[in-house]
């Protein structure tokens, strides 16, 4: 006795419940509602969400026979949104068509929500027309007959009614177990009431707990949808005996069917509000003496429910865990879904996001090109999917570059002349437009030449030259002040297998010797211009390799000083600078025998050529 008392007092109820939806679970709690759902990975993921409910629909919810409506409202609502929203975790709905674009566009509708919506009516109507149309149709049928024992609005007449209103309710539930996948829901409709059980049973949750549980429960919808069918006889036979005189005084059959059923409708408010109450009061206590009562939903619950394996299991506990918590804490965050998406329109969603904080949609296409092996220009035409896991990873990719940081930082590599470049924050970026200063520097190498890369950074410079020009045998050094930077210069030339030999150096200082060909992309940006960089590049890319002084010169003087001392006769220096820098660049080169600025791809003159 002493431990049958001890296990009692273990047990404890809870207020929390639920609803089966495809390939998972959805608990609702006092303040929130989560609803795990397994992936097409076999992860577990779970979207949990606050119930914003005013206080004038607290009030409501407190009224009896109104609160029973209210939930009955609200649970088809938001039930009918929930299973759409879980079965976007398989795929997206496809790219929206031009329909649907114009009712976003011109009316602000979204026709998803459209769609949910107008599901739920039609599911209404179904029911209605189920429960409450066709019982009337074939009570009227038999009665037209003339069988004595089935009048129009006797008891016999009414009982009819309610009895094939049953049968109706019994048939459906056991239509619809044929199909696989309503299975599959029922298996998670046990997973569900297992779940609860077992907290209730005071178990920890685990699935193994929870599989010895019952799969049958006081609170569940199905057992509220049977008194629902039950009070309807009672209180439908009572109506129709109380507007008797009303039906026969019309004298037209179609019109007394009509009324009849608006009649039925009518009272069906009161029914649900009746139905609710009782099933409340049936949770509450576990006599024996209420098991006739409870006995007809138990029976009908074990066709809604299925034993579950311990993989839903492990859902359910997610879901439960989930709204547990978010009930306890009022400040924990809400959590979303990773859906799969298509190539298309994950890059679609993502370059409108980052075009509205400010950043260039082909940062969006870069990021999905890289991260997928797609091509960028076949983006918008790729019908490819994103599993979940894919599209986490892209959007933790895509966090980073909406918190400022540079793209190519981000992705870890960037092609420059085809080949292939680390970056990090020890260098800059390569720029396309630097690609052409490479370029002119390959063709200018003759054989045998020597060629210095001042400023290296990254060695992109040095590196596509030595590769560009390799079978000319030349030579390449490469300097830079930065350590940082050269080291990351030579992890490049590793990775390229270019041949380039590394010093130490700002500009000239350390270098010994004569050079063929100088070229170099030197700091540049005017010290007081700095500030106003973007973001990316002044919090990430490194200032020593942007200030280029007051008025953004101070290396090219430098180099106009000492260049024609390390460069032999004939030789050639070739120099990247800022717009509006080539003139004022080439007044500084008066030791040289001959200048020119040439234009990058854009029509800035943005490279000056020197020859000694």
């Amino acid at each position: 006795m002493g431990e049958k008392k001890a296990k009692e007092k273990q047990e404890k109820r809870t207020y929390i419940g639920g609803q089966a939806v495809l390939e998972g679970v959805m608990m609702r709690g006092k303040t929130a509602y989560a609803t795990a759902v397994r992936d097409p990975e076999g992860n577990i993921q779970v979207e949990s969400r606050r119930l914003n409910t005013s206080k004038h629909m607290r009030r409501v919810a407190k009224i009896p026979l109104v609160r029973g409506v209210v939930n009955l409202i609200t649970s088809l609502v938001s039930g009918s949104r929930i299973l759409m929203r879980s079965a976007e975790v398989y795929g997206d709905e496809g790219e929206p068509g031009r329909f649907e674009k114009w009712c976003e566009k011109k009316l602000h509708i979204n026709l998803m929500s459209v769609v949910t919506t107008l599901a739920t009516v039609l599911g209404v109507v179904l029911a209605l027309g189920l429960f409450i149309v066709l019982p009337i149709v074939f009570a009227n049928l038999l009665a037209s007959t003339g069988v004595p024992w089935l009048a129009r609005y006797t008891i016999c007449y009414n009982l009819f009614q309610g009895i094939c209103r049953l049968i109706i309710f019994i048939l459906y539930i056991v239509a619809v177990t044929a199909m696989k996948d309503i299975r599959r829901v029922y298996m998670y409709h046990g997973a569900e009431h297992k779940t609860i059980s077992c907290f209730e049973r005071g178990l920890p949750m685990t699935p193994a707990n929870a599989k010895t549980c019952s799969r049958i429960h006081d609170r569940c919808g199905t057992t509220f949808l049977f008194l629902v069918v039950f009070i309807s006889i009672i209180v439908y036979c009572f109506v129709n005996w109380l507007f008797a005189d009303v039906y026969f005084g019309i004298g037209n059959d179609v019109l007394e069917f009509i009324v009849q059923f608006l009649i039925k409708l009518l009272f069906l408010p009161l029914i649900a509000g009746i139905s609710y109450e009782v099933l409340k009061l049936l949770a509450k206590s576990q006599s024996k003496w209420l098991l006739p009562i409870k006995a007809p939903g138990f029976a009908l619950q074990k066709l809604t429910t299925r034993e579950p394996d311990e993989a839903q299991l492990e859902v359910a506990i997610a879901a439960f865990r989930k709204v547990y918590e978010m009930d306890a804490d009022p400040n924990l965050p809400e959590t979303d879904f990773i859906v799969s998406k298509s190539v298309h329109k994950y890059t679609q969603e993502l370059a409108a996001l980052f075009e509205a904080k400010g950043i260039d949609r082909s940062d969006a296409e870069w990021l999905v090109s890289i991260k997928t092996g797609i091509a960028r220009s076949e983006l918008a035409s790729s019908d490819a999917m994103l599993v979940p896991s894919k599209v986490r990873a892209l959007d933790a990719v895509a966090a980073e570059r909406l918190a400022g940081r540079p793209l190519w930082y981000i992705l870890g590599s960037t092609s420059f002349c085809g080949y292939e470049i680390k970056t990090d924050e020890r260098a800059l970026i390569p720029r396309p437009e630097t690609e052409m200063l490479a370029e002119f520097a390959a063709k200018t190498c003759e054989e045998g030449d020597k060629v210095l890369d001042l400023c290296t950074g990254s060695g992109c410079v040095a590196i596509a030259v030595a590769k560009m020009a390799e079978e000319k045998n030349i030579t390449v050094t490469a300097a830079d002040v930065s350590a940082d930077a050269l080291a990351l210069a030579q992890e490049n030339a590793k990775a390229n297998r270019a041949d380039i030999k590394f010093i130490e150096s700002d500009l000239f200082a350390n270098v010994k010797g004569k050079f063929n060909v100088i070229v170099c992309n030197p700091p540049y940006v005017k010290h007081g211009d700095l500030a106003s960089l973007q973001r990316e590049v002044r919090e990430h890319e490194p200032l020593l390799a942007l200030d280029g002084g007051g008025d953004g010169l101070d290396f090219y003087r430098r180099i106009a000083k000492d260049a024609p001392r390390r460069l032999v006769s004939g030789g050639t220096l070739l120099l990247e600078c800022g717009q509006g820098q080539a003139q004022e660049i080439v007044r500084l080169l008066t030791k040289f025998e001959y200048t020119m600025v040439m234009r990058d791809l854009e029509g800035v003159e943005r490279f000056v050529r020197a020859v000694l």
